[in-house]
């Protein structure tokens, strides 16, 4: 820029700091020196009277300026921000210590197509492709199965916002004339899925959990609904999330856990988990911003794997957080995480910071040698810290290192400003028109009330956060120089919100029942696009804890 450019630039926003400032007036309500000074208490700061004074004479330009902003141009929910967040720092390298491996190749099976229909509806990914491409089941009798399991179980699980039922059959005759050709697609060929309702489905409702939005109806597919799709799998329901993402409770209820109906799936992929645990589908497809695929799963006792932020494209799929949502698959088995990922990855033209790059997942390869830190004071002290150390053991017994890290003391809830921001950007309009009103979940923590107040957290401190944000990064890219993993409570030490914020993939696995008859579990944490890693470590655990006796809720 040139010097009279610039002097050009600062003139221009110097008359639009003073120039406008008593036009905005006749538009805005007064603010004065007393108003001011209520406010800097949001920012933690003290001005004198005087700079309070100046002030008051100059702000209500920048009221203007949000003012023209709303009237001047609409601002689409799939709109991404110009300022993109990128999980890889610059000048670093992916480094895998699972570098081989085809995700789609599972392990053999050798079990017949059992009579029981129970013991087909909690089977393994691998266990229905095989029956499947063998022709021992045909896709559309696997999914009147899941049809029938769902629409009986949901009148008390309330995991279901809308059957897809005549599409899904014709999915699945699709499949099945393909199958009987030979044409095979893959491991999820004529498996039946659940798909979390902020997913859009073209000319499906998609109603992202909320009252606001129980009308919608999309136009299009979203990016893993169209790959799923084009991987042969079979659509049959649309299930429940909390409202815009939080919590487990939408506009048709509380979704329930299967394994104690008493409490919640948690959420907020609460339908995904819940109905992926009772055996109602062969798989779901979940969403975290921050913990909304691991809580569910840890509470309903599924696989939960949140990919690398970026790996999943999130076009046609609600944004709460550009810089944090991520998609990702809901098992009953750590292994059929592996093709679902590899059938979603990718980038998409309609998700700008989506990317493209190797997933290697070897369902063969053992843990011996595979350095995993952790802490032992998060296995001590809490309620479930039995079942954690359970996790803790089978890894050490497989020949895993175990090697001792401690976290800074950092102030980690501050991360949290970010998704905050993000959120009430996301849904303004909801705010704005007194819609947030309509949510069912109304509770100081519900979302009505943090996007009100979310409107006054100090531009500022947003970018300080996201400074901070950069060197959480690199602290944690500096820590897996030196280990492969991360083993830990799901909710301990800030790592839920800082491993969001760095876009390091996890897997929550189950581990065993609490004596109130919930699943409790840990969560692996793995490096940049490493999730065949985690996938190993979480066989191990699955194997020597939690199959290591039959495991049914319903």
């Amino acid at each position: 820029m040139s010097r009279t450019s610039g002097t050009q630039g600062f003139l221009h926003l110097t008359r639009l700091v003073t120039g406008v400032a008593e036009e905005a007036t006749k538009n805005q309500p007064s603010i004065d020196a007393a108003t001011i000074e209520q406010a800097q208490r949001l920012a933690g700061l003290d001005f004198t009277a005087e700079e309070r004074a100046m002030m008051a004479e100059t702000i209500s330009s920048q009221l203007s300026m949000y003012e023209a902003r709303l009237k001047g141009i609409d601002l689409p929910d799939s709109l991404y921000p110009a300022t993109l967040f990128k999980a890889l720092l610059p000048g670093r390298k992916i480094e895998r210590a699972t570098p081989t491996g085809d995700p789609s190749r599972l392990g053999s099976i050798t079990r017949e197509l059992p009579s029981d229909q129970q013991q087909i509806a909690y089977a393994s990914i691998a266990e229905l492709s095989h029956w499947l491409k063998t022709r021992q089941i045909t896709s559309v009798a696997l999914t009147k199965l899941y049809l029938s399991r769902l629409k009986q179980m949901n009148t008390s699980l309330h995991c279901v916002i809308t059957f897809m039922e005549e599409a899904g059959l014709a999915q699945a005759a699709r499949a099945d004339k393909e199958l009987d050709a030979g044409q095979w697609r893959g491991p999820l060929h004529g498996i039946p899925w659940g798909a979390k309702d902020l997913l859009d489905t073209k000319g499906v409702p998609t109603t992202w959990g909320a009252a606001t939005h129980r009308d919608r109806v999309p136009t299009g597919n979203a990016a893993v609904v169209e790959r799923l799709d084009d991987a042969g799998a079979v659509l049959i329901a649309k299930l429940s999330l909390g409202a815009l993402a939080y919590n487990d409770i939408w506009f048709g209820g509380k979704t329930r856990n299967p394994w104690n109906p008493e409490e919640g799936s948690s959420g907020s992929s609460a339908g995904s988990a819940c109905a992926t645990a009772a055996g109602l589908v062969g798989f779901s497809i979940g969403t975290e911003t921050c913990g909304s695929i691991v809580s569910p799963s840890l509470r309903c006792g599924t696989v939960g794997l949140r990919p690398t932020f970026g790996r999943v494209p999130r076009d046609g799929a609600m944004a709460l957080c550009w810089s944090l949502d991520k998609v990702g698959p809901i098992t009953r088995h750590v292994e059929d995480t592996a093709p679902i990922l590899a059938a979603i990855s990718g980038a998409s033209p309609g998700d700008p910071a989506s990317v493209t790059e190797q997933l290697f997942c070897d369902s063969t390869a053992g843990v011996k040698g595979l350095r995993v830190g952790y802490n032992p004071k998060w296995f001590e002290d809490s309620e479930s810290a039995g079942i954690e150390r359970k996790a803790i053991d089978a890894l050490k017994a497989a020949g895993v290192e175990l090697v001792e890290i401690t976290l800074p003391e950092w102030p980690w809830d501050s991360l949290f400003t970010i998704l905050l921001a993000e959120a009430a950007a996301a849904f303004e309009s909801i705010t704005r028109n007194d819609r947030d009103d309509e949510l069912a979940w109304q509770d100081p923590e519900a979302w009505p009330n943090t996007f009100r107040q979310s409107w006054f957290i100090p531009a500022p401190e947003l970018i300080q956060v996201d400074r901070f944000r950069r060197r959480c990064m690199e602290h944690f890219a500096d820590l897996f120089d030196s280990i492969d993993a991360i083993a830990a409570p799901s909710f301990v030490d800030g790592l839920i919100i800082s491993m969001n914020c760095t876009g390091n993939p996890s897997l929550t696995v189950p581990v065993d029942l609490k004596p109130s008859g919930s699943p409790h579990g840990v969560t692996i944490i793995g490096r940049l696009f490493d999730e065949g890693t985690l996938l190993r470590l979480g066989r191990v655990i699955e194997s020597r804890c939690w199959l290591s006796e039959p495991r049914m809720p319903v």
